[in-house]
């Protein structure tokens, strides 16, 4: 599926192919981990018969990924550390760990500046002019779309002597949010500063579809149940830490309690400090705020899931950064997330890993959530409960059903020809009622929505030894035994024929027969 090229250095434009993803080309293992926040990663092992053995730089070498279904850039960057290895059987290989392109960042640091009322994407174009004045020209990054921004547009920051990605991350991302893309033009490499990423896609991850491994980790054990916020310091003395609280406002307790937290979680204390508050009021006010936002828990997933768009065009392949549906009705969780990053191995394509980015819930949704998966868990149980109702039903059934055709046996080997038309008429009653009951039978089996058919082979909402009862009773033949033996399958057979004889005529000629043997 990925075609890997491997570039000894940034001029060199032919490459050496080290993965084809073509019948006879070359072959090797690889892992391919690209993420929405921070440097994308890959791994790749290769063997003495590789073309590529021997022309591998560290830092120098350079890699592509394309995916040749759709023409994605998978991934693209740089060589790092090599491994080498030999196997216990003898033979030799090395693995290699690659960095994507947004680890160029590393390679420079800043210069000491102040920058006030500049807008994000002027300080940002300071910074990326100080990266490229330190590094070579295919480590450079011309500046992008930025969406990203303050309530006014106008920050005020101060450059050290961090590294370039550092600088970012810390001066803006964590600051301000949004998420770093790079961009491959014919000009050059862009680099984007985006407040939001990704679409939201219409491939659901659903149960039974393409949902292989579900894991969510339910954590509350960061939930502040009763916070104290601190403002600044009374007094400027060295060993005086006492800071301004809001008892003055607040009934002289100097913290808030959110009831119904503590409800739930019981009392957690928690505390805030601001430097920069010298009102009571401002601090109560912060506090209230606090409680309005936090979330009750944090749920952490980790999903396995089948990547249908190599089979079938009606579904999308996964991307990192777009949001896709989940489905599982079981744990109660209907709800989109975004794929923040996933793992593509050589030996298993179709089956992508997905990192999906963590989701806080309020206190209202995680009860919410709760509750729905214990109405969820509720409704399994009473459809259990319901189709083993049905299965004893449908035992009782099929146990008339035996009843009914040993009544029918017995009948055949008792049959009294002086009355035939009277036993004829009481085994076609019994007949009647055994397809009354294999009616009841197939009925049951209809009622019930989980279990599969059963087969010769394998096991349904019957077993595959009843199911082959049930079948045999119409393939009974004069020469196969079926629920039957082929002997009364035989006298069956002649008293259906003598059905179709016209009973009158049949017994005057009796008679006839029998009166000619008493006269003799």
């Amino acid at each position: 599926m990925h075609l890997i090229t491997v570039y000894n250095g940034p001029n060199d434009t032919q490459g050496i192919v080290i993965n084809s993803p073509y019948p006879g080309g070359e072959k090797c293992q690889y892992k391919i981990h690209p993420v929405l926040e921070g440097v994308s990663d890959m791994e790749f092992v290769i063997n003495p018969s590789s073309t590529g053995w021997g022309h591998i730089k560290p830092l120098i070498t350079l890699i592509k990924a394309i995916n040749i279904k759709t023409g994605e850039l998978v991934f693209s960057g740089r060589i790092l550390k090599p491994k080498q290895s030999m196997a216990q059987n003898g033979m030799f290989s090395i693995s290699y760990v690659c960095e994507s392109k947004l680890a160029y960042l590393n390679d420079s640091v800043q210069r000491y500046g102040m920058y006030q009322n500049v807008t994000v994407k002027s300080f940002l174009t300071t910074i990326l002019n100080n990266h490229n004045s330190q590094v070579e020209p295919h480590k450079r990054f011309k500046i992008g779309e930025v969406t990203v921004a303050d309530s006014n547009d106008n920050i005020y920051r101060y450059l050290g002597y961090e590294n370039t990605y550092e600088s970012i991350k810390d001066k803006l991302i964590d600051r301000l949010g949004g998420f770093l893309r790079i961009r491959e033009e014919p000009d050059g490499t862009y680099l984007d500063y985006l407040k939001t990423v990704g679409e939201v896609n219409d491939t659901p991850i659903k149960l039974r579809v393409n949902l292989k491994s579900l894991q969510r980790e339910i954590d509350p054990t960061e939930v502040i149940t009763r916070l104290v916020v601190l403002g600044a310091k009374i007094s400027d003395e060295a060993n005086n830490n006492e800071r301004l609280t809001f008892a003055s406002v607040n009934n002289g307790k100097d913290y808030l309690d959110n009831t119904a937290l503590i409800a739930e979680f019981g009392i957690v204390v928690g505390t805030l400090v601001y430097d920069d508050i010298n009102t009571p009021s401002t601090l109560l006010l912060r506090a209230n705020q606090f409680f309005a936002t936090q979330a009750a828990s944090r749920n952490a997933f980790s999903i396995s899931a089948v990547d249908l768009s190599k089979i079938d065009s009606n579904y999308s392949e996964f991307k990192v950064g777009d949001w896709y549906q989940l489905e599982a009705g079981p744990l109660a969780i209907s709800e989109p997330l975004q794929i923040i990053g996933k793992t593509i191995t050589h030996d298993n394509p179709q089956v992508d890993t997905l990192d999906i980015g963590d989701k806080y819930k309020s206190l209202s949704a995680y009860q919410n959530e709760l509750n729905k998966k214990m109405q969820s868990f509720d409704d399994i149980r009473q459809q259990v409960e319901g189709q083993a109702i049905t299965i004893r039903n449908l035992n009782n059934k099929l146990a008339d059903a035996q009843i009914s055709l040993d009544n029918i046996q017995t009948s055949l080997l008792d049959i009294d020809l002086e009355n035939l038309p009277v036993e004829l008429q009481g085994i076609s009653a019994q007949l009647l009622a055994l397809q009354t009951t294999l009616g009841d039978i197939e009925q049951a089996i209809g009622d019930i929505p989980v279990y599969g058919p059963a087969t010769s082979v394998s096991d349904g909402l019957l077993t595959s030894e009843l199911y082959m009862k049930l079948v045999s009773i119409e393939l009974a033949t004069e020469f196969i035994d079926g629920l039957m033996s082929k002997e009364d399958k035989q006298k069956l057979n002649k008293i259906t024929v003598n059905q179709s004889i016209d009973l009158d005529q049949f017994m005057t000629d009796f008679l006839a027969l029998k009166d000619q043997i008493e006269n003799m």
